[in-house]
């Protein structure tokens, strides 16, 4: 099972920031457990949402270079606000310092203009055949298989690719 947490990309501008939605719905599995009669969105799933937006941004502004992006490090994360199923939580991400493959952002992310989530975070892009030359085909296929859903989640993208 794979989470994909950003649902649509509503602004880009590459190397600088990107803005994104995610829409929390009943029908997602894991509020079953979490928690039983009162569902919310997991803290780390938030987070995620978070990184995910910011890894958007580093794909678009390099091109799809890396075909994978690692979360490196997290600083000053707080939770404020919860977010339930029919709510959509907006996020946006800076670029606060860029070094080599290492991107350094500040993120948040709101329920209707109340806070939810913050962070500073570091993402670290790499290919695997950095490591192993034999793994280049898997690097190609992981930014082929970005590149295929980007369209769907950034509607200037599908503009740009017709």
């Amino acid at each position: 099972m794979r989470f994909l947490l950003v649902d649509r990309i509503t602004e880009l501008t590459p190397q600088t920031s990107i803005s994104a939605v995610k829409n929390l719905s009943l029908a997602e599995e894991y509020l079953a457990d979490h928690f039983p009669g009162f569902p919310v969105m997991p803290g780390v799933l938030m987070l995620e949402a978070l990184v995910q937006t910011g890894a958007w941004l580093m794909r678009v502004s390099t091109d799809f270079a890396h075909s994978t992006i690692l979360l490196k490090e997290t600083k000053a994360v707080r939770y404020n606000n919860f977010v339930a199923p029919g709510r959509t939580l907006c996020l946006q991400v800076t670029v606060k310092k860029t070094q080599d493959h290492v991107w350094e952002f500040i993120g948040a992310g709101t329920v209707d203009g109340n806070s939810a989530v913050s962070a500073r975070f570091k993402l670290e892009g790499l290919n695997l055949a950095e490591q192993n030359p034999t793994l280049a085909a898997a690097d190609e296929l992981g930014r082929q298989t970005y590149r295929a859903l980007l369209p769907q989640v950034w509607s200037e993208a599908k503009a740009a690719s017709a």
